[in-house]
């Protein structure tokens, strides 16, 4: 029997039947009392994550330093390998990906490496309300050449402090603007910029520009080599599930692969020549030359597992099943928490919408304490915002009915209150 109204567990139940990605549910860890809906933040760890794992901890123990190139995957190419089986999820040439680093030491080498300010063709353009950490890593930059962050690093303001006009940003591309770093997705509002029509109006103008695909890798397909885009960076524990602390991954595009890095480390060499231990670089003729030290290789390794999951999934399905859980999520939201003053912040258009849900109150952190507290876990961000993320491989429909539920019996019995309105050490 065919439920109709979107407002009832069945309703939920239904649409749950109706998942062709309900079955991925099972190859991750959840808890039976638990709802996570922070995975925007940190992925839960799949059965295949930990068999990757578990894997190079046996390689390791087999083999000692001979795991670089014996066992079943070899540690000299592992960087190598996970690149290639990052790109699709980016939309990109398997050798104009590799994974290593962190988001942000990968940010400071590609910033290094395409910043090259001459004349008056100096200033870096970012916006406001993105992620502390690129800002920091910019302005360090700025200040590594003798340029004033006050003065060299163009920040485009928000008009409602949550989303960003894109004229607004085309606006600021002038000609003394040598370098444009921007968030695909806004880490707050769940906000996506239009990659492509960024890049083409960067590069009409003669400018490099860059994105941080922390909040979309995993979530959003993209195309970044059709494009055009010259280099991105990101993590890889959020919507890919790598694991706290993943090493993370570039994109740099390959009419880029002459250059030289701009942080320049011996596993950038070529592989032919890096155990020369020649004091003359000699990098390598793809992605892999923007590396630096050695692989964190323990903390690469679940990645792999995962990887293997979106490729089963399809990324295509993964970004179909989000956007038709945040807008189901939102639906809710709407109906049953009306009287309590709830905001929602993100974009409702699909095309400009991310993983994740952001909502908006004036007692947000004490809620979010009591929303942990009954078993669901959201994502806290100040000074009043709410995330929430429902993933596609592995939360459900029924879950984001039982949360939204939860959520209004905490506000009419007024539980909130019996917390501080403040965040914890860590939000």
């Amino acid at each position: 029997m065919t439920v109709h109204n979107k407002y009832t567990q069945a309703y939920a139940q239904q649409l749950d039947k109706e998942d062709e990605l309900a079955f991925f549910q099972a190859a991750f860890y959840k808890q039976a009392d638990a709802i996570y809906f922070d995975g925007n933040s940190l992925g839960l760890l799949s059965k295949r994550a930990e068999k990757s794992l578990l894997e190079i901890l046996a390689s390791w123990k087999e083999h000692g330093i001979d795991g670089w190139m014996k066992g079943k995957e070899p540690w000299f190419y592992y960087a190598e390998k996970l690149g290639e089986m990052s790109a699709p999820l980016v939309g990109a040439q398997a050798d104009e990906v590799i994974v290593t680093g962190s988001a942000t030491a990968n940010l400071h080498q590609l910033v290094a490496t395409f910043f090259k300010p001459t004349g008056n063709k100096n200033k870096i353009v970012a916006d406001e309300l993105n992620f502390p950490t690129d800002i920091y890593a910019l302005k360090s930059q700025l200040q590594l050449h003798g340029l004033s962050p006050e003065e060299h690093l163009v920040q485009v303001k928000s008009s409602d402090g949550r989303q960003l006009n894109e004229e607004d940003i085309i606006e600021a591309m002038e000609e003394d603007v040598a370098l444009i770093f921007l968030p695909s997705v806004l880490y707050r509002s769940g906000q996506l910029l239009d990659i492509e029509r960024l890049t083409s109006e960067a590069h009409a103008r003669d400018i490099v520009i860059g994105f941080d695909l922390c909040h979309s890798i995993g979530a959003i397909p993209h195309q970044l080599h059709d494009w055009g885009v010259d280099f991105a960076c990101w993590c890889n524990y959020k919507h890919l599930n790598g694991g706290p602390g993943a090493v993370g991954g570039m994109y740099v595009n390959e009419s880029h692969f002459s250059k030289q890095p701009g942080l320049a480390g011996w596993f950038g060499s070529r592989k032919d020549k890096q155990f020369d231990m020649e004091h003359q670089f000699t990098p390598a003729s793809h992605a892999g030359a923007f590396q630096m030290g050695t692989p964190h290789l323990l903390s690469a390794a679940p990645l792999l597992g995962s990887l293997q999951l979106f490729h089963e999934a399809g990324l295509e399905k993964v970004r179909r099943k989000s956007l038709k859980m945040t807008d189901y999520m939102m639906q809710l939201i709407e109906h049953e928490l009306a009287p309590f003053h709830f905001q929602i912040a993100n974009p409702r258009e699909d095309f400009k919408r991310g993983g994740h849900v952001y909502i908006e109150h004036e007692d947000a952190a004490r809620i979010c304490k009591a929303l942990k507290d009954s078993h669901v876990v959201p994502d806290f961000r100040s000074p009043n915002g709410i995330r929430l993320a429902p993933v596609a491989l592995y939360n459900s429909f029924e879950e984001i009915w039982r949360a939204v539920q939860i959520l209004k019996k905490i506000m009419e019995e007024k539980r909130y209150l019996q917390y501080e309105n403040k965040r914890d050490v860590i939000a």
